[in-house]
């Protein structure tokens, strides 16, 4: 048995607690659940103190990068980087006013269709991001180090399988 075996974590005290007041109950699945928030809440932390060095808060980061990663030229309409970014359309107009002040995105009627709002990266958005990206996933390896490279496919594997049981699907994963 390794070390981190024999180490416990707050989730083993709470099961071993259900275990003691309720032992006809199997409390397995608050093991598995109770971890994946709490390594939820500490990722977030952790990528939110990565990005702040930057001056850059989570959410910008979340609308930069969906921006950044739907390829050239780098535009949505306000709907689509809705949707990519999970937040409602209402929520998304005030972060876009927020990243069109500090000149990191333009907002444009679509042409085609003067009833649609175009998002797009700036120059400087684009090039923020682009950094932006490099660090981020520097910080990600940082938060992973302690896993091997076949614990982390193994468990990409697993929470696949586990959003995909809880209905999060999508039709296609490829590039546009």
């Amino acid at each position: 048995m390794t070390e981190q075996q024999r180490q416990h974590d707050g989730v083993d005290r709470i099961t071993a607690q259900w275990r003691a007041v309720r032992p006809d109950l199997d409390p397995s699945p608050m093991a598995v659940i109770g971890r994946l928030s709490r390594a939820s809440r500490l990722l977030e932390r952790g990528i939110k103190e990565n990005l702040t060095v930057h001056g850059v808060e989570p959410w910008e980061f979340d609308v930069l990068a969906t921006l950044l990663r739907s390829g050239p030229p780098h535009v949505l309409t306000a709907g689509e980087l809705s949707s990519a970014a999970m937040v409602s359309s209402a929520a998304l107009t005030n972060r876009i006013d927020h990243l069109v002040e500090k000149g990191l995105v333009e907002r444009a009627v679509d042409p085609t269709h003067r009833r649609r709002v175009l998002i797009s990266l700036t120059d400087t958005g684009h090039e923020l991001t682009n950094r932006l990206v490099e660090h981020h996933l520097t910080g990600e390896e940082r938060q992973l180090a302690g896993l091997t490279t076949a614990e982390r496919d193994q468990l990409t594997g697993l929470l696949r399988r586990l959003l995909l049981t809880l209905g999060d699907h999508t039709e296609d994963p490829a590039p546009r």
